[in-house]
């Protein structure tokens, strides 16, 4: 039986609000935090105990831009983000969100820009609720917060059809204010991918307006991050301006190597914003490498009507010549070919697994095609297949993670194959590389922007904070060690230095090691935190 109360002991406790660290004792009873100051925990008999002599206390980390929603259903629990010290992930990003599916149709049609396959797991229609409940009863690993994503609001009234059928856009509404009812925190889009990008910025910000009446966040992966930053920022901008919504614009970033430098353009512009009242924030992985599906390499255009059409087309060799020059060209719509190279494509994701970690450039060598050529036989193979890409500049990286108005976020995929290792270790990499090691952050202001500010931007009531009557999601970290040492060929490497987590008072990491225990809950958004749940 758990013991009544924990103590973790002598620490120096961070305690979210990016102050310096106050040495002090966490006293933690049920699934709350009861007492924070020195000696708090000396009168507490019968407790477990934790030593945090010399280690660093804090909230648990806050994922505010995950792919994780289909982890729950994996057969074994996923402790890779508890490893961490993550103890909450916001999943349902960029427009692609595991729910509503409305039909079978919706589900096949949704198939292609899903994890299912990947993850070895299975779809099915639902609303939120419907996906939620499912989550719930698998047992996530972590806590669990849902968005609900543009691309699968328009899938299930519209299909992958370029054009809106006449009451498709009600539906979209209909459907969104059903998923706002139903606890989602959010709403997102991935402009930038099929079929967000077929919307025009008037179908857009009728969505974000569901979302700002029910007071919940807008998150948006833009419609262009690399030449048509400027643009895009004043689309974000200018919806969130008009409907009154909170705005998070995702992974932050200048993509593309001719764009370097440009992030400095981007927190200039944010900045701008909330001088002129928006409520505008952003969030970044610290990487000069992104992921995502190889179908992000093509113009959007390619993916319309589903895989089969996408099949025929990729088939072709005037069409597949055509989507070439429309990808080196670049602008709205284009996809991402153009702002990396054949060299820096590695393939994460794929039915063959013999071709993980194989860069474009290999495959295309030794098949001897064109690379994007290549490219369209991989996709057809399987158009669910994903990449590691060379994308950002890092000095812009680092630029970037400097400013105050950014929080963490990992933007992972699913944790198998040669997925980004920012998966298996995002936080640890900041607090090392970072914080220790290049000292562009104080220690307090980066556990704030994992931990209260990611908690303020989606609306997460008793987390991000370390004070009593809190959620009881708690981390124990080693400053002096803290950090990944995973890579490219061996992403999934466990990091160095999280001695504990405790997910709303359950340890999950003790020394470092994961206890097997799916202790997560759902949460959904304007309904009571529920109590004594867990695994």
């Amino acid at each position: 039986m758990r013991p009544e109360a924990v103590v973790i002991r002598g620490g120096t406790v961070y305690d979210g609000s990016g102050a310096p660290g106050v040495e002090a004792d966490v006293v933690v009873r049920g699934d709350r935090i009861a007492a924070v100051g020195p000696g708090a925990g000396d009168a507490v008999a019968g407790a477990r105990v934790i030593d945090a002599t010399g280690r660093a206390v804090a909230p648990g980390f806050i994922d505010i831009h995950t792919h994780s929603d289909v982890v729950p259903f994996m057969r074994e629990p996923q402790p890779f983000k508890v490893l961490q010290g993550v103890t909450t992930e916001v999943v349902g990003n960029c427009g692609n969100s595991a729910a509503p599916l409305v039909d079978d149709d919706a589900v096949r049609a949704h198939r292609p820009m899903s994890s299912t396959d990947a993850a070895g797991v299975s779809s099915w229609p639902r609303d939120l609720a419907g996906y939620l409940d499912a989550a719930e009863a698998a047992g996530p690993t972590n806590h669990l917060a849902s968005l609900v994503g543009h691309h699968t609001l328009r899938i299930s009234a519209n299909g992958m059809d370029e054009r809106l059928r006449p009451g498709a856009l009600q539906r979209m509404v209909e459907l969104a204010d059903e998923a706002f009812a139903q606890g989602a925190f959010g709403l997102s889009t991935g402009l930038l991918y099929a079929p967000g990008s077929y919307a025009d910025e008037a179908e857009v910000e009728a969505l974000v307006a569901v979302a700002a009446r029910w007071q919940r966040v807008y998150t948006t992966h833009m419609r262009d991050e690399g030449d048509g930053l400027s643009g895009a920022l004043a689309e974000a901008i200018g919806v969130a301006r008009r409907t009154g919504a909170r705005l998070q614009i995702s992974h932050c970033k200048a993509a593309g190597r001719r764009n370097a430098g440009r992030g400095a353009e981007l927190l200039e512009t944010m900045r701008r914003a909330r001088a002129e009242g928006v409520d505008v924030f952003g969030d970044q992985y610290p990487y000069t490498t992104g992921e995502s599906f190889l179908t992000a390499l093509l113009p959007a255009s390619a993916q319309a009507g589903g895989r089969d059409a996408l099949r025929e087309r990729l088939a072709d060799p005037q069409t597949r010549a055509q989507l070439l020059a429309q990808a080196e060209r670049g602008g709205a719509g284009s996809g991402a070919w153009h702002q990396t190279t054949p060299e820096g494509i590695s393939i994460s994701m794929h039915r063959d697994t013999s071709l993980l970690g194989r860069t474009l450039a290999e495959l295309a060598a030794a098949s001897g095609r064109a690379p994007f050529d290549e490219l369209a036989r991989l996709i057809t193979a399987d158009p669910a297949a994903m990449m590691v890409y060379e994308l950002m500049d890092e000095g812009d990286v680092r630029r970037i993670l400097a400013d105050p108005l950014i929080a963490i976020g990992s933007d992972n995929s699913v944790p198998v194959g040669n997925a980004h290792q920012r998966g298996w270790g995002c936080f640890p990499r900041v607090l090392g590389e970072y914080v220790r090691e290049r000292g562009l952050l104080e220690l307090g202001e980066a556990v704030r922007r994992m931990t209260s500010l990611p908690a303020r931007i989606i609306g997460l009531p008793g987390r991000g904070h370390l004070r009593a009557g809190a959620i009881a999601d708690v981390v124990v970290f080693d400053p002096r060690t803290v950090g990944h040492r995973g890579s490219p060929a061996r992403p999934w490497v466990t990091p160095d230095g999280i001695v504990a987590t405790l997910l709303a008072g359950r340890p999950v990491v003790e020394d470092g090691e994961f206890t097997g225990e799916r202790a997560g809950r759902v949460l959904r958004a304007g309904m009571p935190e529920p109590a004594g749940s867990g695994r």
